[in-house]
Protein backbone atom coordinates (compact mmCIF):
# COMPACT_ATOMS: atom_id res chain seq x y z
CA UNK A 1 0.00 0.00 0.00
CA UNK A 2 1.38 3.30 -1.30
CA UNK A 3 1.86 5.80 1.84
CA UNK A 4 1.17 9.74 1.12
CA UNK A 5 3.22 12.47 2.57
CA UNK A 6 0.77 14.24 4.92
CA UNK A 7 1.22 17.86 5.89
CA UNK A 8 -1.27 19.77 7.79
CA UNK A 9 -1.60 24.29 7.55
CA UNK A 10 -0.81 25.66 10.41
CA UNK A 11 -3.89 27.30 10.82
CA UNK A 12 -5.51 23.47 10.24
CA UNK A 13 -3.09 22.64 13.37
CA UNK A 14 -4.35 25.62 15.30
CA UNK A 15 -7.97 24.57 14.93
CA UNK A 16 -7.87 21.17 15.63
CA UNK A 17 -6.18 22.15 18.59
CA UNK A 18 -9.49 24.04 19.67
CA UNK A 19 -11.69 21.46 19.26
CA UNK A 20 -13.79 19.63 21.66
CA UNK A 21 -11.55 17.01 22.62
CA UNK A 22 -13.82 13.94 21.28
CA UNK A 23 -14.45 15.70 17.98
CA UNK A 24 -10.26 16.87 18.13
CA UNK A 25 -9.97 12.89 18.36
CA UNK A 26 -11.85 11.93 16.17
CA UNK A 27 -10.35 14.22 13.56
CA UNK A 28 -7.18 13.56 14.33
CA UNK A 29 -7.82 10.29 13.18
CA UNK A 30 -9.68 11.13 10.08
CA UNK A 31 -6.51 13.25 9.24
CA UNK A 32 -3.64 10.32 10.10
CA UNK A 33 -5.68 7.94 8.17
CA UNK A 34 -5.60 9.98 4.87
CA UNK A 35 -1.86 8.89 4.23
CA UNK A 36 -3.36 5.40 3.63
CA UNK A 37 -6.36 6.18 2.27
CA UNK A 38 -6.43 9.93 0.69
CA UNK A 39 -10.22 8.93 -1.03
CA UNK A 40 -11.96 7.31 2.20
CA UNK A 41 -15.79 6.49 1.45
CA UNK A 42 -16.86 9.08 3.92
CA UNK A 43 -14.68 11.68 1.36
CA UNK A 44 -16.11 13.95 -1.44
CA UNK A 45 -14.44 15.44 -4.15
CA UNK A 46 -14.87 19.24 -4.29
CA UNK A 47 -16.06 21.24 -7.62
CA UNK A 48 -13.31 23.48 -7.88
CA UNK A 49 -13.55 24.21 -11.80
CA UNK A 50 -13.46 27.63 -11.87
CA UNK A 51 -9.77 27.64 -9.45
CA UNK A 52 -6.42 27.40 -11.37
CA UNK A 53 -4.57 24.24 -9.66
CA UNK A 54 -1.87 22.49 -10.45
CA UNK A 55 -1.96 19.23 -12.67
CA UNK A 56 -2.95 16.50 -10.76
CA UNK A 57 -4.40 17.92 -7.76
CA UNK A 58 -7.42 17.30 -6.38
CA UNK A 59 -9.76 19.00 -3.62
CA UNK A 60 -11.70 16.92 -1.42
CA UNK A 61 -13.24 17.21 1.61
CA UNK A 62 -14.19 14.63 4.26
CA UNK A 63 -17.43 14.93 6.84
CA UNK A 64 -17.20 14.19 10.37
CA UNK A 65 -20.66 15.07 11.95
CA UNK A 66 -20.83 18.53 11.74
CA UNK A 67 -17.42 19.22 10.76
CA UNK A 68 -15.60 19.18 7.74
CA UNK A 69 -11.71 18.80 7.00
CA UNK A 70 -10.82 20.01 3.39
CA UNK A 71 -7.92 18.68 1.54
CA UNK A 72 -5.83 18.38 -1.10
CA UNK A 73 -4.13 15.21 -3.17
CA UNK A 74 -1.27 14.84 -5.05
CA UNK A 75 -1.41 11.18 -6.29
CA UNK A 76 1.89 11.60 -9.09
CA UNK A 77 3.78 13.37 -6.27
CA UNK A 78 1.73 10.87 -3.12
CA UNK A 79 0.87 13.73 -1.17
CA UNK A 80 -1.73 14.88 0.97
CA UNK A 81 -2.67 18.73 2.16
CA UNK A 82 -5.04 19.17 5.30
CA UNK A 83 -6.20 23.10 4.34
CA UNK A 84 -8.77 23.50 6.77
CA UNK A 85 -11.18 22.48 9.28
CA UNK A 86 -14.45 23.77 9.37
CA UNK A 87 -17.63 23.57 11.11
CA UNK A 88 -21.24 23.46 9.17
CA UNK A 89 -23.05 25.46 9.21
CA UNK A 90 -22.11 28.43 8.60
CA UNK A 91 -19.13 27.02 6.41
CA UNK A 92 -20.00 27.42 2.93
CA UNK A 93 -16.72 26.35 0.64
CA UNK A 94 -16.24 30.13 -0.38
CA UNK A 95 -12.69 30.04 0.82
CA UNK A 96 -11.41 27.35 -1.17
CA UNK A 97 -10.40 30.34 -4.05
CA UNK A 98 -7.69 31.22 -0.96
CA UNK A 99 -7.17 27.46 -0.30
CA UNK A 100 -5.75 27.22 -4.09
CA UNK A 101 -3.64 30.07 -3.72
CA UNK A 102 -1.79 27.57 -1.14
CA UNK A 103 -1.69 25.00 -3.46
CA UNK A 104 -0.37 26.98 -6.20
CA UNK A 105 2.53 28.62 -4.01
Amino acid sequence: MKLFDLWVEPSAHKTRGQLPGHVRQRVGRAIAALAEDPRPNTSQALSVVSLELPPGVEFRRVRLGRWRVVYAIHDTEAWVWVLGIHRRPPYDYDDLAELAALVRE
